[in-house]
């Protein structure tokens, strides 16, 4: 199944009926669980890492890594940069192959972000390569960076970013935190539907993991086309490894790797049932 775009994923859902899932994994094992969940499920993927991951991860070493596991996937496969922070990010992305990457500029005042957006979409564009852009402030961390506040986007901000960047989604914060809740968070679907009917460009919710399964359908059927997931998964990982090495204390390291995999499938079938992905590659 060739290399796919992320706009080639999100433009083909003509209803509220499902939104594509963007997994971010860290090494190969992750990136290996995620395509097996996918190819099992005959759904679309898309694999990502966060710059905020890349101590941990070297892009030049990982990239490869996943642009080679979404050629060899039997199904459409599109490779993402999340939370892109920096045009050497970027742009290292971009030359990578990755089909499409995401330039945060939420931490900059609304004209600031259009600006620096319209940069990095024509450097996107001469690689052609999707941009994903982030209006309003999604809460919580993401990676090793300082943790912030949520910051509802506005309506008439998200109608403006969308007409003068021309992105190819953009995120928006409706409640949701980067990581694991500290209590239940208070959606805004509200606005999430008045954002949905006020712009054309795919929406995508960051922020997933500790969301009920209601949470999801909720958002999907009322705009969201694409909904990041990272620290679902890495808990997971972490949890089949603890696994072994409690139940099979002479584990080795392959042991070790075969659970990475299984823990990291685990949470992409997981989160693909409930984002209605199943046949829908």
């Amino acid at each position: 199944m060739p290399l796919v775009k992320m706009s080639q994923l999100l433009t083909t859902i003509q209803d509220n009926s499902y939104a594509v899932g963007s997994f971010n994994v860290s090494n190969m094992e992750m990136a290996m669980g995620a395509v097996q969940a996918a190819e099992e499920l005959k759904a679309p993927l898309i694999l990502q890492i966060a710059e905020g991951r890349l101590r941990y991860s070297p892009l030049e070493l990982l990239g490869p890594v996943m642009m080679a596991a979404a050629r060899r996937s039997k199904v459409p496969t599109a490779v993402h940069l999340d939370h892109g922070l920096t045009n050497e990010t970027i742009e290292l992305a971009l030359k990578l192959g990755f089909t499409s990457v995401m330039f945060d500029g939420s931490k900059y005042p609304l004209e600031e972000n259009i600006r620096r957006t319209k940069e990095i979409k024509h450097m996107a564009e001469a690689y052609g390569a999707d941009l994903e852009a982030e209006i309003g402030r999604v809460g919580g961390a993401e990676g090793d960076y300082k943790s912030v506040d949520v910051l509802i986007t506005s309506v008439d901000e998200a109608r403006y970013f969308a007409e003068e960047t021309g992105v190819s989604a953009l995120a928006i914060a409706i409640g949701t935190a980067h990581g694991n809740y500290k209590e239940q968070p208070k959606l805004r679907i509200d606005r999430l539907r008045e954002i949905a009917a006020a712009v054309t460009c795919p929406l995508v919710l960051h922020g997933g993991t500790g969301l009920t399964e209601q949470d999801f359908k909720n958002c999907l059927q009322n705009g969201i086309k694409k909904i990041n997931i990272a620290t679902a998964s890495y808990d997971s990982v972490a949890r089949e490894i603890k696994a072994m090495a409690t139940d099979k204390p002479a584990a080795g390291y392959f042991d070790f790797s075969d659970a990475a995999v299984r823990g990291a499938y685990a949470s992409v079938k997981k989160h693909m049932l409930i984002f209605g992905l199943k046949d829908k590659a």
